[in-house]
């Protein structure tokens, strides 16, 4: 059998058809995701003009049909005409990748944006795209059509009107199959966090469809204004607004070095047992770390053991405290804006310039030693947190090696009631975290054994955020879960080689106990080892409320609104059956496999955490030792949450 290979089979792709073609290289996803970043990369481009110097106001608006506006003041996208295209600079910027001011003309000194293709991938994925531009006293207009010019750009007025750029776009369906709806909240949380990392740059949100909520301005639904003078130190104040702080100041150091500009804020808190340093670099969310953090940490460690042998609170024959121990407690924002970022992997979140990590240490280690010497107080309060962090790992320690020493005695280091799958291979294995072991027997009779496996846990796990690691390690349910995920111990780096499957599916009831259940497994994830949520590994199993029967046929509905429209759909007089499923030891296992487990037909929700620091304060609220707070949340989102079934 031959095959011809020739010239005539190689596509040439032009212009904005390889985003069209492969959108998912540029944005990442065509669902919720991808959809979201459209809006971000035309934000960015005015954040670039903030961080220049030239713009101090950014207005987002979703337009009432559907449509997202965004308009800044800052200088304007050039409109003269560009020697290399022989077209306006303007239509250059919007339909040739990799074209813009971030390529070393000397239009941006630091700048963010995925690369500097971020507008022109916009106007390639959006239906339409019109562009204002205001400066040299006119105001200039072009429209663009799923990437094509119409027409030329246009001067089409003279304008009194300060300089800057507004954008206007309406996602293409035939990409975005998944729907054009744009979440408020999602965005918002992303504004927010722009405007915390660029202090005294205004950003005003507005929602111009009709949601429910106070109205604005001019007929809208929402509008919301992020501003704020203090930037990051603003930012920790909101992460540790429902915790006690150690020390009265946030400490915040500034700074520049070999145009690498640095910006530390650092609060450590009385009522908290696990840290929460949030990286960024040129405004982008490190979540898989990199340079500036690893230099963060490192200086955090060597600076406040140097200050505690200084003051004697260790004494010369002790060892140093550990990274892990100095942190215990600490939240903190390190913000890194640097001129040429290295970026590892397609989604940016790994920064990889080597030297931000010195630049970050000698930076922070002078203003952080400055600081704690003249602050005596707070240095020993920072020291004796640390300490008593270093005796409790210590003691964790301990009881850690018993847990280990007992397995050793057992015929088999995982727990018992584990029923395996027979695949070796993590990325395709998967592992049921079930309530209960009638829940279990169902799951495991209902399972395929090839690569699904089934852990029981009885009653309900420790609640971390009020536990020390020392009974965290002799609570019996937690000792099962560590050692069937195969993870390492809290500290250590997360090893994503260690991990035996690459789906961790939580599988509870649908009642207030199942969500409990739940929620306390999700705050040991989170609390525990972060890294599992970040990196996508956690699900969320969604079985089945109601089975609805009438004659042979019947229905699994997932909702009351599902079951109600499904029984509008039988003629008036149809008699049928409901059955309502309490918990999941109610369905034989075939149901269970039918609706809940087989990945042809089951629903998965996974697990993320688009607002990092939201996530962190709402933890912190509902599961912390403080009741002040938890109540006042109830009193004030009860009603909007329909906490009706709220078990207190």
């Amino acid at each position: 059998m031959t095959s011809n290979y020739s010239a005539d089979q190689i596509q040439v792709l032009e212009g904005l058809e390889p985003v069209r073609k492969r959108p998912g290289m540029y944005i990442g996803s065509t669902g919720p995701k991808g959809l979201h970043h459209l809006v971000y990369e035309v934000v960015d481009n005015s954040i670039d003009e903030a961080l220049a110097g030239y713009c101090t106001h950014i207005e987002i608006e979703i337009n009432a049909d559907g449509s997202v506006t965004v308009t800044d003041n800052g200088r304007g996208i050039p409109t003269d005409i560009h020697p290399t295209t022989g077209r306006s600079a303007l239509e250059t910027v919007l339909t040739v990748l990799h074209a813009g001011g971030k390529f070393g003309g000397g239009g941006y000194k630091v700048s963010g944006g995925l690369h500097g293709v971020g507008v022109s991938v916009v106007n390639a994925l959006s239906e339409w795209v019109e562009v204002k531009v205001w400066r040299e006293g006119k105001e200039h207009f072009q429209r663009f059509e799923r990437g094509n010019p119409i027409g030329m750009l246009e001067a089409i007025a003279n304008a009194d009107h300060p300089t800057g750029t507004q954008v206007s776009f309406l996602p293409d369906t035939e990409i975005f199959k998944d729907g054009i709806e744009f979440d408020y909240n999602t965005l918002a949380g992303r504004l927010k966090e722009l405007a915390y990392l660029n202090a005294g740059v205004k950003i005003t949100f507005g929602d111009a469809r009709g949601t429910t909520g106070a109205a604005g301005r001019e007929g809208k639904a929402r509008e919301e204004v992020y501003f704020y003078e203090g930037g990051i130190r603003e930012y920790v104040t909101y992460m540790t607004s429902e915790k006690e702080p150690l020390h009265g100041d946030i400490i915040y150091v500034s700074g520049e070095k070999n145009d690498v500009q640095v910006e530390v804020a650092l609060q450590w808190c009385v009522d908290a047992y696990s840290d929460n340093l949030l990286g960024f670099a040129n405004n982008i969310r490190t979540i898989d770390g990199g340079t500036h953090l690893e230099g963060l940490k490192a200086v955090l460690t060597r600076t406040i053991n140097s200050i505690a042998r200084k003051r004697n609170k260790i004494k010369e024959n002790e060892a140093n405290l550990g990274g892990e121990n100095v942190r215990e407690g600490l939240t903190g924002v390190i913000s890194v804006k640097v001129p040429d970022p290295e970026f590892e992997g397609q989604t940016k979140t790994k920064l990889g310039n080597t030297e931000v990590r010195g630049i970050v240490d000698s930076l922070v280690g002078e203003a952080l030693t400055e600081f704690l010497e003249f602050n005596p107080q707070v240095a020993d309060s920072v020291i004796e947190k640390a300490v008593q962090a270093f005796k409790a790992a210590e003691a964790a320690r301990r009881a850690r090696e018993l847990v280990r020493r007992k397995s050793v005695l057992e015929s088999s280091t995982l727990p018992g009631k584990l029923a395996d799958c027979s695949a070796k291979d993590p990325s395709v294995s998967e592992i049921y975290i079930v309530e209960g072991d009638s829940a279990g027997g169902s799951a495991k009779q209902g399972r395929d054994r090839q690569f699904q496996a089934i852990l029981p846990l009885r009653g309900k796990i420790l609640n971390i955020e009020k536990t020390d690691d020392a009974k965290i390690y002799k609570n019996t349910e937690i000792q099962s879960l560590i050692t069937a995920l195969g993870l390492g111990i809290k500290g250590d780096e997360f090893d994503a080689s260690q991990l035996r499957y690459h789906r961790v599916i939580l599988m509870t009831d649908a009642d207030v106990d199942g969500a409990h259940i739940r929620t306390l497994l999700l705050t040991f994830f989170y609390r525990y080892q972060r890294a599992l949520v970040d990196q996508g590994y956690i699900y969320i199993a969604c079985p089945p409320l109601y089975k609805l029967e009438r004659g042979k046929n019947h229905y699994y509905c997932y909702s009351d609104r599902e079951l109600q429209e499904q029984i509008r759909q039988f003629p008036a007089n149809a008699s049928y059956t409901i059955q309502r499923f309490k918990g999941l030891g109610e369905m034989m296992p075939t149901q269970l496999w039918e609706t809940t487990m087989n990945p042809e037909t089951r629903t998965l929700k996974q697990v993320q955490i688009e607002d990092a620091a939201e996530a962190d304060r709402i933890f912190t609220v509902l599961m912390g030792d403080r009741v002040a707070p938890r109540r006042e949340f109830i009193e004030t989102y009860g009603s909007k949450l329909n906490l009706m079934e709220l078990d207190i």
